[in-house]
């Protein structure tokens, strides 16, 4: 476990499971219990927390300097995807549950990942997914995150992330390397 550390100035931080914004003052003492993705989850005084790579200087991280964004592939991904299919879905592998060490697609979470066309030209990224279970606070916050990493792709102009319930999420849709990453296999 990581040594306790001190907040180097307030932040505002997503509760973990609730989802609730909690505001969370200098000096606070944490413990970062994950970081991956771009996010932090910080075990504090009073339970989880989750801040954003935009607050890591909170911490007293260098966002730049601690980048080690997972690669690969994942069996999860489908071998018929396109090329810009391919860029959402690897993008999506940058999304973490904040409680959970392994990214949304090889968790299984995401169901249907489609780039259409519109009538105005652009292209739309529809992701469909889920969530390990149906009361989780942090469902909108997660989406949030796959859809502000859908929009960094260059060929992307907007996207759309629902979190949908059916068919319900079991561990035997975590990918093989998901299943390695949680000591499963």
């Amino acid at each position: 476990m990581s040594a306790s550390l001190e907040l180097k100035r307030d932040v505002e931080a997503v509760q973990i499971p609730s989802g609730d914004q909690v505001h969370l003052p200098i000096g606070t003492k944490v413990i970062i219990t994950q970081s991956l993705g771009g996010t932090y989850t910080v075990a504090t005084d009073f339970g989880l927390a989750r801040i954003s790579e935009k607050d890591a200087d909170a911490l007293g991280i260098d966002p730049e300097a601690s980048k080690k964004e997972e690669a690969g592939s994942s069996s999860n991904v489908p071998e018929d995807a396109n090329d810009i299919e391919q860029a959402v879905w690897s993008q999506l592998r940058h999304v973490y549950d904040p409680e959970i060490p392994v990214n949304i697609v090889d968790l299984g979470l995401v169901y249907d990942c489609r780039v259409v066309d519109t009538e105005s030209g652009s292209r739309k990224a529809e992701v469909k997914m889920t969530l390990t279970a149906p009361g989780c606070g942090m469902g909108p916050t997660i989406a949030a995150d796959a859809q502000s990493r859908i929009l960094t792709i260059e060929d992307i102009d907007d996207a759309s992330v629902d979190v949908v319930w059916d068919p319900p999420w079991n561990q035997d849709m975590i990918s093989i390397e998901g299943k390695m990453k949680l000591g499963m296999l």
